[in-house]
């Protein structure tokens, strides 16, 4: 059932910021439900996939999701997930992400968040803790967005047509194919496409390809049978277009 969170679960008449840490197995969901705070969702260790009215989200190590006030989300453990969440208050957003995105987390922000949530509660005004807070915040508002989302269409013909493709990812048809498999001309496909997604069919792809590759590497499959099971001629071709969306190759992404 959809839930809101109660605000006096974070303390927040009282603290603007709060962290909170939180771990779960493998294959754990939580319910789809909001919060009454701005939320920084991080994993220390562990895939997410977390999704949202807006689309599919995949959270690796090392990367946060920024989900603003009330977003509806629900959680997906892909392996053992040790969750570390920051709460922020409606009053101190100014500098923060508008939109829910992905965002590279920094050696200097993980230290932060990790500082955030062993902070004694109440911070102390003029304390560490409260200068930790705010360091973060800002630091929160520096962080490079990361093309980690999927956007989903929102006409049930162009949903399908995603769900199938996306059981098939090495399905290498191109959009004209596709058009015709729902009797449209194909640049109505992608016009249609665009507007309901921001993305060509193409793009759209590349991304879903992308986080599908996240989601195999996080559960320990070879860089080899990624590759080959999504499509790519090659495993050299596989991570040239990682390393160009995500700065690392696939074989030590995980572990930047």
């Amino acid at each position: 059932m959809d839930s809101l969170e109660p605000q006096d679960e974070f303390d927040l008449g009282v603290e603007p910021v709060v962290g909170k840490p939180r771990d779960y197995p493998a294959g754990k969901e939580t319910e789809c439900h909001r919060h009454p705070t701005a939320q920084l969702l991080y994993a220390v260790e562990g895939l997410m996939l977390v999704g949202t009215e807006r689309g599919q989200w995949v959270v690796p190590p090392t990367r946060a999701i920024w989900l603003p006030i009330g977003t509806w989300h629900q959680v997906s453990m892909v392996s053992p997930v040790r969750m570390r969440s920051i709460y922020v208050r409606g009053d101190r957003l100014e500098g923060l992400p508008a939109g829910c995105c992905v965002l590279e987390v920094s050696p200097l922000l993980r230290e932060l968040i990790v500082a955030a949530v062993a902070a004694e509660r109440p911070c102390a005004p003029g304390s560490r803790d409260e200068k930790v807070m705010g360091l973060l915040l800002e630091e929160i508002g520096r962080a490079p967005v990361l093309p980690l989302s999927l956007p989903q269409p929102s006409s049930a013909a162009l949903r399908q047509l995603c769900d199938v493709w996306l059981a098939h990812p090495d399905d290498a048809r191109g959009a004209a194919e596709w058009a015709r498999e729902l009797a449209l001309d194909p640049r109505t496909l992608q016009r249609r496409f665009r507007r309901e997604t921001g993305l060509s069919f193409g793009q759209w792809r590349r991304q879903a390809r992308l986080m599908l590759a996240l989601q195999r590497l996080a559960c320990g499959d070879s860089v080899l049978k990624v590759a080959l099971d999504l499509g790519y001629a090659s495993p050299s071709a596989f991570a040239t277009m990682f390393k160009r969306e995500l700065g690392a190759p696939p074989s030590s992404f995980f572990a930047a």
